[in-house]
């Protein structure tokens, strides 16, 4: 099985999501500069996080603009499994490859800890190795997570079952008090309307082996190869 990430200048989470598609995968990820305008044939692809361009005009805008982009919008749309993380979302979002946007954390605050997610739909490329309604705990790392879109959006998101994550606590409660950037309906994580490209703020490349803290992240991974099998 085949997978590639790409590398935007200033991301800095590519050595991580090669780690954790190398650990599912078995064979290591081809990396892809973001001045290419081709890719290799792949399974998975991965945008994964960091700072792209120095977060310049908004955080993803410059990336999305990227030559390689182009080819990743052609392979979404032939159905190719997608996996943006944290500024991957970001970059995802401002290509138009899934709606809505993300914006500064209600707090204005650079936020670091590890927080609980609520798996809300498993029948997707992404979480069928989970369980519904089970509580993950991920890492989160982001300034500008606060995921928006207006209320039509969000209600064909909810309506269509593409909500995958939200924000919650350990026992799955999900309100205000658990949301911690300020994302609508604590919303972490949505997919296309195809089920292919998946954007996340949180990081489950960073909770792939126990010396990290956890191993949650694991079956996200699983899933991938799963429904790629």
């Amino acid at each position: 099985m085949k997978s590639a990430v790409i590398l935007f200048p200033g991301i800095n989470r590519e050595n991580d999501a090669i780690a954790a598609l190398e650990q599912a995968t078995g064979t290591k990820p081809t990396v892809v500069w973001h001045g290419e305008t081709e890719l290799p044939k792949t399974d998975i692809i991965m945008v994964p996080g960091g700072f792209s361009y120095g977060d310049y005009l908004r955080c993803g805008a410059m990336a999305a603009k990227s030559p390689i982009m182009r080819a990743v919008a052609e392979r979404a749309k032939a159905g190719v499994t997608i996996l943006g993380v944290c500024n991957g979302f970001q970059i995802l979002t401002e290509a138009g490859l899934l709606p809505g946007a993300l914006m500064r954390n209600a707090s204005l605050k650079f936020i670091c800890k590890n927080t609980h997610l609520k798996i809300e739909n498993t029948n997707t490329r992404f979480t069928n190795q989970y369980k519904t309604g089970e509580v993950v705990d991920y890492p989160v790392a982001h300034h500008d997570g606060n995921f928006f879109a207006d209320s039509e959006t969000l209600d064909r998101l909810e309506g269509e079952g593409r909500v995958v994550l939200r924000y919650c606590d350990a026992n799955g409660a999900v309100d205000p008090a658990t949301n911690l950037n300020g994302s609508q309906r604590n919303i972490a994580g949505i997919i296309n309307e195809a089920g292919n490209v998946l954007g996340m703020m949180p990081h489950p490349e960073n909770a792939i082996d126990p010396l990290h803290g956890g191993t949650d992240g694991r079956n996200l991974f699983k899933s991938l190869v799963e429904a790629a099998s």
